[in-house]
């Protein structure tokens, strides 16, 4: 590759043309990127919902979620489905493999499912959905007005949703808890009964009015008119004066009754079925969400810089208060990640001043460090990558790594530049000396994280732009070291005059003298290492057994190391959740929210509360988190607050809340999922079931390391249920079905169409005159029969019951989920305890519990990265092999890889940071960063063992030769990922400071293995070939001088 250095020289000016012209477009494309919190992921998972009014959740499993899973089972690439059956509705989850079309698996869904459509219950629309990371909302703001609910929610949509929608990349923006409206009739039933009709009629009255028709054309004039018949429902008053067609003559004889006549026709509000409050005030909710290719923090400014008009706008004494936004978090992580990589630089650059003493070799080296990062901003922005807490991560990651070729060059360039010499001949001769050795120990650093692309799951989402980025700014690093960098020295450097009566002398292969030995004037570095490598040269044995145990020693160790699947991100947000028992009415969960809600409010470091009781409002946001329902507190916290703090004091306020329900606090923890550990139970019969999840759940719930545990079968669902007495029902001439029909048109409204008023669409319910409020009202409920009217419990059986609060299958089999929360950053730990505590667990025969959650997720990602470490070790002697020519050599310089592991795992368990996906993301890239100090040794070592040393002096000179560059890089990337392995900014590290923790603590212990053990086994495996080759020869010698004397 030194070809391009030999280029570059003959083309100087063109270098630095292209140099400015690369800083230029960098910093115009740095400016340009998109800012997001995290890589777009799609999750392969799609949500079938389905409302089933006033249905238990036994009937909307029988009825809506059996049919349509079964019926969606056929799909390609579907993996599992899961199906959860709550009163009123149904929540069907389809979880493909990875890599799966969405939008084609969405169609084929869509398709199954209008297959069966006609056997599923009238009115019941199974709607899919699809997310992903643009799905969500990346700012929410709380409304509060003087103004009522209804009035604020009308102004909101006129004059500030429009607003929103105009900024610069917002996809859209929904209004969730405000009032809607209804059309509804309500018969008179006297009336009705005095006219001759019934309810029927007046549905019938609206089937067969207010259609438009198409009538065919008339030409007529030279022009075509197309014929329309009928005439469009516009109003309350014009459902009011529909005339109701009589059914016998008496009816015609009395005249024609108007809707009005019989019934009365009003537009009202919809029933609460839901409460938003902000910091204890009533609200509504606006949330905004992005085009897949805005830039988030853009938008975010955006939708904040209207804020002040639209409350102007609003009048009222309206407030808006931004409750979550990205925006924020991302300028605080970008912001954290540059500072800590800025640090990182100057850190280098302080290394390689100290090492090299010199300013101008120094500036030299640092320039490659920007030159890189502006380079990979423009293969970023080429490959369609946006700048991310992930992405930011692998270019602050990268900077300490992106210097490691410039400086192996300019070492050399700087040694070899001494008085006397032609400064371009010396340049091009350094550089050829060192440009395969880079080259090698560049592509072997980049094709470590060739294996990424493999990984599936959220691991490989997250982590693929990782390895790019850092694969960009690696291969930028070794083109800036063999293009711009000589082209920076031959300017930069001059040779130092030559003083009077001094000789200069240099090694044969570098122009000087062939009796030349550079370890007869060692440096003062080299004199402390000298003593060193001469004493394990001759004690190699000893020195490699050494090795051996404190590798053996380090790896017992490695049970005290804690674990996690991703870690927590940081951001300043928490979730509180608050069950009540199954059934607790609207006003219940209200009175039970006042409590918790107050006491959020007045914990130190929470900046806003904002409640949510029922529906968020979001079908999608419903779909993707478990379906609506419930009390769910989001909280922000101060930004300068320690979360884990605030979220502890929390958790201190709470407990001290009883007879409130269970709560529960829950924080950002990674993407792809929270760190809960879920526990799947299937059973044979629903007693089993519960009998099973009682028994886990109080397993678990004894656990050390487990501070809560809950299950979906923990209570049962109160109802009424009336049981029809068939043969009573036939007496009466009623079948059970219309005994049913008849008392669900009683008790809830019934829908009969729809009507556009005010360019808004109401949906029009009939509604009985007097439904039934008490038990005993339903019981006394008319029948109508062919001998009159009689009460309900004539005919059936109306009493309280308890059923499930919902019904959860898997492929059709009934299951229980038993969610644990962990009380430790340990997971090892409490993955350990759970699954002794399931072990140990007397389950009903037949029953089975699975671990799921946080732990499968860990267990996929750990077995799928140590895969791609071994893919890695072997792409890795692939490489070598191709560069040594060898099969043995690359198989010692892996020998330096598990050694690494050494100074990883004491650092590891020193810091106690968890081991984590991001630390085995620094393996993988540990195994090239130690592998290339390793590469650039032998190389030099070989090279001298072709100019006719032997083994052992080519390995002193090698080594002592290479210290000063092993040393250099070692300490300039330790420095430069310092700053984030302690966490100095305190923002944005959940994924760059523990792998920042195993680089340094594996280069600390992989370089002094390299200078030390490595060297070492070299001589012991290379020095008895040569010793073996020696013996052959000199045998050889001896039987020719025999064979002559003998003829």
């Amino acid at each position: 590759m030194h070809f391009l250095a030999v280029l570059s020289m003959k083309n100087r000016a063109l270098i630095a043309l292209i140099t400015v012209v690369v800083a230029i477009f960098g910093g115009i494309t740095l400016t340009t990127l998109k800012q997001e919190l995290a890589p777009s992921i799609q999750f392969p998972q799609l949500a079938i919902v389905a409302t089933y009014p006033g249905a238990s959740p036994e009937v909307v499993n029988n009825d809506v979620s059996t049919p349509v899973e079964s019926a969606i089972q056929g799909v390609p690439d579907l993996e599992s489905t899961t199906a959860v059956s709550n009163t009123n509705q149904s929540l069907i989850t389809a979880q493909f493999t990875y890599g799966t079309d969405l939008a084609t698996a969405e169609q084929k869904l869509t398709q199954a499912i209008n297959r069966i459509k006609g056997t599923l219950p009238d009115g019941v629309d199974p709607q899919v959905f699809s997310g992903s990371f643009d799905d969500l909302p990346i700012v929410q703001l709380a409304v509060t007005s003087d103004d009522d609910e209804k009035s604020l929610a009308a102004d909101i949509t006129k004059l500030a949703l429009p607003d929103i929608e105009e900024v610069d990349g917002v996809n859209g923006a929904q209004l969730t808890g405000a009032i809607g409206q209804r059309v509804t009739i309500t018969p008179n039933d006297a009336a009705l009964a005095e006219a001759g009709l019934t309810s029927q009629a007046i549905s019938d009255a609206l089937k067969q009015n207010g259609v438009l028709l198409p009538a065919g054309s008339i030409t007529e004039d030279d022009l075509t008119l197309t014929v329309q018949s009928g005439a469009k429902l516009d109003s309350v008053d014009a459902i009011s004066a529909l005339p109701l067609v009589p059914t016998d003559p008496a009816g015609f004889a009395s005249g024609i009754k108007t809707v009005g006549d019989v019934a009365t026709v009003a537009e009202t509000d919809d029933p609460t079925t839901s409460i938003s409050r902000v910091d204890g005030k009533p609200a509504l909710t606006i949330a905004v969400t992005k085009l897949p290719s805005a830039n988030t923090v853009d938008v975010s400014k955006g939708v904040n810089a209207l804020i002040p008009d639209i409350e102007d706008k609003l009048g009222s004494n309206a407030t808006i208060t931004v409750v979550f936004d990205q925006a924020p978090f991302i300028e605080q992580s970008i912001q954290s990640l540059t500072e800590e990589g800025l640090l990182g630089l100057f850190f280098a650059v302080i290394v390689i001043l100290i090492f090299l003493m010199s300013v101008r070799s120094t500036l030299v080296t640092a320039i490659s460090i920007p030159t890189s990062v502006l380079i990979t901003f423009i293969g970023m922005q080429a490959t369609g990558y946006t700048l991310n807490i992930i992405t930011l991560g692998a270019l602050t990651i990268a900077i300490g790594r992106v210097v490691d070729d410039s400086i192996v060059v300019i070492e050399n360039i700087k040694r070899q530049m001494v008085a006397g010499v032609d400064r371009a001949e010396t340049i091009l001769r350094a550089v050829k000396e060192v440009a395969g050795a880079i080259t090698a120990s560049t592509i072997t650093t980049v094709a470590v994280f060739l294996p990424i692309a493999f990984v599936g799951d959220v691991t490989g989402e997250l982590f693929r732009p990782f390895a790019l980025t850092i694969t960009i700014a690696l291969l930028s690093s070794l083109l800036v070291s063999l293009t711009i960098v000589p082209v920076l020295a031959y300017w930069f450097l001059r040779p130092p005059k030559s003083r009077k009566h001094e000789a200069v002398d240099l090694p044969a292969d570098e122009g000087g003298s062939a009796d030349y030995d550079e370890l007869e004037h060692p440096s003062r570095l080299q004199k402390g290492y000298l003593p060193v490598i001469r004493w394990t040269l001759r004690h190699s044995v000893a020195t490699i057994l050494i090795a051996v145990l404190v590798l053996l020693g380090t790896l017992a160790l490695t049970p005290l190391m804690k674990t996690n699947f991703l870690g927590a991100t940081g951001q300043n947000t928490l979730t509180v959740t608050q069950t009540l028992e199954p059934g607790a009415s609207l006003e219940a969960q209200d009175a039970a929210a006042t409590v918790v809600e107050k006491a959020l409010l007045d914990t130190d470091g929470v900046e806003t509360v904002q409640l949510t009781i029922g529906s968020s409002g979001s079908a999608l946001r419903d779909a993707f988190t478990g379906g609506a329902g419930g009390i769910t507190y989001s909280i922000t916290t101060d930004p300068d607050a320690d979360a884990t703090a605030v979220q502890a004091d929390i958790e201190d306020q709470l407990a001290d809340i009883t007879d409130q329900g269970e709560i529960a606090v829950t924080a950002s923890s990674g993407f792809g999922g929270g760190s809960d550990i879920l526990v799947d139970v299937t059973a044979s019969s629903s007693d089993d079931l519960q009998k099973a999840s009682d028994e886990i759940v109080t397993a678990l719930g004894d656990l050390d390391s487990i501070k809560a545990a809950s299950s979906n079968l923990s209570a049962s669902l109160p109802y009424i249920a009336v049981t029809v007495d068939r043969d009573a029902a036939a007496q009466a001439g009623l079948s059970e079905v219309a005994i049913g029909s008849i008392v669900s048109q009683a008790m809830q409204p019934s829908t009969i169409g729809s009507i556009a008023i005010d360019d808004s669409t109401l949906t029009i319910y009939l509604q009985s005159e007097n439904p039934p409020t008490t038990i005993a009202e339903l019981s006394a409920l008319q029948i109508p029969t062919l001998a009159g009217p009689v009460a309900l419990d004539t005919l059936a059986t109306v009493e309280n019951t308890e059923g499930p609060a919902s019904v959860t299958t898997v492929k059709g089999l009934r299951s229980a989920t038993i969610t644990a929360t962990p009380g430790t950053d340990n997971l090892s730990v409490a993955n350990t305890e759970v699954t002794a505590a399931l072990a140990d667990a007397k389950l009903p025969q037949g029953a089975n519990a699975e671990i799921g959650g946080v732990t499968a997720s860990q267990g996929d990602a750990f077995s799928q990265l140590g895969l791609a470490l071994l893919a890695a070790i072997l792409i890795v002697y692939i490489v070598m092999v191709a560069t040594f020519r060898s099969l043995r050599q690359p198989l010692l310089l892996l020998v330096s890889v598990p050694f690494a592991a050494t100074g990883a795992i004491i650092l590891q368990i020193v810091s106690g940071i968890p081991l984590g996906v991001a630390s085995l993301i620094g393996v993988l890239m540990l195994i090239g960063i130690v592998v290339t100090n390793a590469i650039v040794l032998v190389d030099l070592v070989n090279q001298y063992r072709r100019r006719g040393m032997g083994v052992e002096e080519a390995v002193m000179h090698g080594a002592s030769r290479r210290l000063r560059p092993i040393l250099m890089t070692a300490l300039a990337t330790i420095f430069a990922l310092l700053p984030m392995a302690i966490g100095l900014t305190g923002h944005g590290g959940f994924i760059s400071q523990p792998l920042a923790i195993v680089v340094i603590g594996g280069l600390v212990s992989s370089t002094v293995l390299t200078l030390v053990v490595l060297p070492t086994l070299y001589n012991l495996v290379e020095g008895a070939r040569d010793r073996r080759a020696a013996k052959k020869a000199a045998k050889a010698g001896a039987e020719v001088p025999e064979a002559a004397a003998a003829e």
